[in-house]
């Protein structure tokens, strides 16, 4: 119809071109996230590289002389408390890392800057720019776990080259919490939720899921509790995996947890990103 159109009055057709590939929208999400990190990635860097540091100094050397040379019963499997907490820490930074990356930034790309809203104004849509905002939080996790796997090399807190395989562990770690905090963000009105998150979720979660001691050590009732969240599961596969001795199938049991909670997390995130950017 077009071409007979053309041909009656001269005009040339009109050519639609193809949409771009939800690869490619997601792409221009991410160059946004990207773009904003290059004027602020300064004020990252010495945080980066001092947190590792000081964690692993105070807590891995200083209380770690106190835990070796203690008398009481520390079930430790056979190792300094320096290599043993080390890879939790990995994976409750990683952790720490994704919860921040999720709060303020995702409401203040609601509330305040408005960030998504122009988004939406492009040919993206909302899966396109959630999906662009989390992959730049998995780029960050990659830079910090990458950085602290390096200070435990250097603290000689690695103790098999299996440790390698603890790097997107720790990254999957992160992303188990980003996508459900993302839907917990967006869901929010102001910034007071936060404050419940971080102080009955993320620091029990950081003291209680195996990170500083076994968890076989907390009370016989809250185990379970510390059994189903995705940080036990990132930090004992860690812990395995420094070690060097993973086990094929508690291996997989670790990376379905954190898998499945970052699936689940996603969906529910994109509902909530909808109900609150379009309906």
């Amino acid at each position: 119809m077009s071409e007979n159109f053309s041909r009656t009055t001269g005009a040339a057709p009109v050519v639609v071109p193809p949409a771009p590939s939800t690869i490619a929208m997601v792409g221009r999400a991410l160059a946004y996230w990207l773009a904003q990190y290059r004027r602020t990635y300064r004020g990252t860097v010495f945080t980066t590289f001092l947190e590792p540091l000081g964690f692993l100094a105070a807590i891995g050397l200083g209380l770690g002389t106190l835990v070796d040379n203690g008398s009481g019963p520390a079930d430790l499997a056979g190792v300094g408390y320096l290599a043993f907490i080390a890879p939790g820490l990995l994976a409750a930074t990683a952790m720490q890392a994704a919860a921040f990356e999720s709060t303020y930034p995702v409401m203040g790309s609601i509330k305040w800057h408005r960030t998504y809203h122009a988004q939406l104004a492009t040919p993206l849509r909302v899966v396109d720019l959630l999906a662009g905002h989390l992959l730049f939080v998995l780029l960050r996790l990659v830079i910090s776990v990458t950085v602290f796997l390096g200070v435990m090399a250097a603290f000689g807190a690695i103790g098999s080259s299996w440790a390698v395989l603890a790097l997107p562990v720790a990254v999957l770690t992160g992303m188990a919490h980003a996508t459900p905090i993302f839907a917990f963000a967006a869901a929010q009105e102001n910034d007071a939720g936060f404050a419940m998150l971080f102080r009955f979720g993320i620091v029990p979660m950081f003291l209680f899921s195996g990170t500083f001691f076994p968890v076989s050590q907390l009370p016989d009732i809250l185990q379970p509790v510390a059994w189903v969240t995705p940080l036990w599961h990132g930090v004992s596969l860690c812990r395995d995996l420094s070690l060097g001795h993973p086990h094929l199938g508690s291996a997989l049991l670790h990376l379905a947890v954190p898998a499945v909670w970052t699936v689940a997390g996603f969906l529910l995130a994109r509902r909530v990103f909808h109900r609150r950017l379009v309906t």
